[in-house]
């Protein structure tokens, strides 16, 4: 495995995001993280809001300037509002798809000419729920399933230049689940991952060598109800 240079991650403060920032380190690499708030690893970080695009873009330039460029990006913020389509209120259900979906794409978009330069690669985050849909999670759904198409239309785009992978992660213990209603908890013999374990498959992906990539990695438990 290779150094994998500097890496932006979003989301980098919790969950996913921290143990992607965390693997990135372990192996000699330096994690830059957008997030609201500071990692408590003390990893290098830029505030920003990444349901506004063009905060998100400026906070990569930023990143960019201050790290002297990017050799990989790791989109994986994301947030959840549970409930039926007519019961979470607009403004909810429209920050998840500017989060998970807007704010993936302004990221990517502001970070892949510093990526060419040096045939970096981008990691976006979907989940097993932007391939399989289901009900009370319109909002999530509708994100991540176009996570999946935004990351193959950049891949097919940048072929050659920039490499790309899409990881479809299936849940995992995190803080994610804390703000949800009971009924939309995990329940105690829910089959979970570690997200270290999911982390360390973006870290397979970032330190590819150029000409060879991981287009797409699906990392579920073994009993994961949401995939296949």
């Amino acid at each position: 495995m290779t150094d994998p240079g500097t890496v932006l991650i979003t989301g980098g403060s919790s969950g996913l995001g921290a143990a992607v920032a965390e693997a990135v380190a372990n192996a000699g690499g330096t994690p830059v993280v957008l997030d609201l708030k500071a990692p408590d690893a003390g990893h290098a970080f830029v505030e920003v809001d990444l349901a506004d695009p063009t905060a998100a873009q400026a906070a990569v330039a930023r990143a960019i300037d201050e790290h002297g460029g990017l050799d990989g990006v790791v989109t994986a913020a994301g947030i959840d509002r549970c409930g039926r389509i007519v019961d979470v209120e607009w403004d909810e259900w429209e920050r998840v798809v500017a989060v998970n979906l807007l704010g993936t794409a302004a990221v990517v978009r502001a970070a892949l000419p510093s990526l060419e330069e040096r045939h970096g690669t981008v990691v976006t985050v979907s989940s097993t729920l932007g391939i399989k849909a289901v009900s009370d999670a319109s909002a999530y759904c509708a994100s991540k399933f176009g996570v999946v198409g935004f990351t193959r239309a950049i891949a097919a785009e940048w072929a050659g230049k920039v490499g790309v992978t899409l990881l479809i992660p299936g849940g995992m213990w995190t803080h994610f689940f804390d703000d949800r209603p009971e009924q939309y908890k995990p329940g105690p013999d829910a089959e979970l991952n570690d997200p270290a374990q999911t982390a360390e498959a973006a870290l397979f992906a970032l330190t590819r060598p150029p000409g060879s990539e991981v287009r797409e990695l699906v990392v579920a438990a073994s009993g994961e109800s949401s995939y296949p």
